[in-house]
């Protein structure tokens, strides 16, 4: 099938599934955009072989592509092995990859071979039609090192359909071309290590080595030993000298978790070495040199630290050269379905089963409602208990263990926030999601914290509805002006 083959360079587009051939053809004729549609990747490579053999005097701008739109997952010649060929022949085209099944293998693998973007089916497609009509402006020639390759990483349970998860695997692919800091953020249990992992993993550096160390877990008073190393006799107790963890990792990458609780003359020094590339040793006076990448990570918002004086500045930029916020479990609830089915199929193998655990309709149903305050550590570590503690190769919903069933549920696309329907409620489902995130991430004094939030919301909500007028908003909520006076100037 064509349109407008002869005139206008041409989008190539090439999908074994007729359906979305289907689709696109109308958003691209909708468009006016010009375009050749492929039912498999030889079509493509054939193709591109007459053009090739055309003399040159009575080629057309139609029959070379402008750009090609290709789906991964193809019988016979695959999306990515197209992709290694094609950028062989026309190196100076952008190849945007679709893909119906996300993971990081596929993202990295079509980042390092050169195409310009990923994105994951099913489409929005004017969405689509506006990035095409982008790369169809003059090509630049492509950024990313197509000859550089790096042995498929593991999966590292990076993986799912949802977009949330999509940008996080779209990123790592960019990233593997590079050595630039990385910051991620995220809530606990959100799987921050196993991202630096896999960054790692993908990139230049992957034969060096990859070192992690809490900041959080470490005394203050032995962490700038412990990151920088020490010689005998800098302190009481130091027979001998020892290497630190950015020695440790030269060549590879550093991976400092929980950045967000380094004290603040710790991060002056950390601020040099990512600065300066050299440090000294606790009690040394010869410097060391730091070849090491440096990823970071917090569950804390560095920005607020950042204005609250609590974090510096310039670390704070100078680690967040790159950021990747890896989102809650509930805000990608869509892979659920396909993160439980990984964990319990690597369960059955780490404790030897016959076959891995099966959750019914109605047990996934409750897994995929739940919110989750624990991720998908949190999720994982269920599966684990499944596989151990049911009787039965189907996991029914009676099977799933009190914390699960009694975890609160998420708002779907019918409003069912709450079982009971009582509106009343909805508040209490919300603050029982925040204690439960509050004491994941092992906050100190919950109680007190949220009771005084609780207070300020409360206060603030009837000052707002009496129009700033104390002695109402006091008489609506049953308590003394002086109260409220005292509370907001608090």
């Amino acid at each position: 099938m064509a349109y407008g083959l002869n005139d206008k360079p041409t989008v190539w587009v090439v999908d074994d599934d007729k359906s979305i051939r289907w689709v696109l053809d109308k958003a691209l004729q909708k468009s006016r955009l010009p375009y050749r549609m492929f039912a498999d990747g030889q079509e493509v490579l054939d193709a591109l072989d007459n053009w090739n053999r055309t003399p040159v005097k009575i080629r057309q701008p139609g029959d070379y592509p402008a750009l090609l739109l290709s789906d991964i997952r193809m019988p016979g010649v695959s999306g990515i092995s197209l992709l290694r060929d094609f950028k062989q022949i026309a190196p100076d085209v952008p190849v945007v990859m679709m893909t119906a099944h996300a993971d990081l293998d596929n993202a990295v693998s079509t980042f390092q071979e050169g195409a310009a973007e990923y994105i994951a089916k099913p489409f929005d497609t004017e969405e689509l039609m506006s990035l095409l009509k982008r790369f169809m402006q003059p090509a630049a020639p492509n950024q990313i090192d197509a000859e550089r390759t790096v042995d498929a990483p593991q999966q590292f349970g990076l993986f799912g359909q949802s977009p949330a998860i999509l940008q996080v695997l779209r990123t790592i692919g960019r990233l593997s071309a590079t050595q630039v800091n990385v910051l991620l953020s995220g809530e606990t249990g959100t799987g921050k290590e196993l991202v630096a992992r896999a960054i790692h993993a993908t990139s230049s550096r992957s034969s060096g080595p990859f070192v992690a160390i809490s900041t959080a877990a470490i005394p203050a008073n032995m962490l700038e030993s412990e990151l920088f190393g020490h010689e005998k006799g800098a302190f009481v107790g130091a027979t001998h000298a020892r290497s630190g963890r950015f020695e440790e990792a030269a060549g590879g990458t550093l991976f400092l978790d929980e950045i967000g609780d380094m004290p603040l003359d710790l991060q002056a020094r950390l601020l040099r070495v990512l600065s300066e590339s050299v440090f000294y040793r606790v009690g040394g006076n010869e410097l060391v040199r730091a070849n090491v990448r440096v990823i970071a990570a917090t569950h804390q918002d560095l920005a607020l630290r950042v204005a609250q004086g609590l974090f510096r500045a310039d670390l704070y930029h100078r680690l967040n050269v790159v950021g990747i916020h890896l989102p809650p479990l509930r805000d990608r609830s869509e892979d659920v379905p396909l993160l439980m089915q990984h964990f319990l199929q690597l369960a059955a193998r780490d404790l030897g089963l016959n076959a891995p655990k099966v959750l019914s309709s109605a047990a996934l149903a409750v897994c995929q409602k739940a919110a989750w305050p624990g991720n998908v550590r949190q999720l994982d570590n269920v599966c684990r208990w499944l596989s151990v503690m049911t009787p039965t190769q189907q996991v029914n919903e009676s099977d799933l263990p009190p914390e699960v069933r009694d975890l609160p549920v998420m708002p779907s696309s019918e409003g069912d926030f709450n079982p009971v329907g009582n509106p009343a409620l909805y508040w209490q489902d919300a603050l029982r999601l925040a204690v439960a995130q509050a004491l994941a991430d092992r906050q100190p004094a919950v109680m007190l914290k949220m009771q005084d939030q609780f207070e300020q919301v409360v206060i603030n909500e009837a000052l707002k509805f009496t129009q700033n007028h104390r002695q109402k908003a006091a008489q609506l909520l049953g308590i003394g002006r002086n109260t409220i006076t005292r509370k907001v100037k608090d």
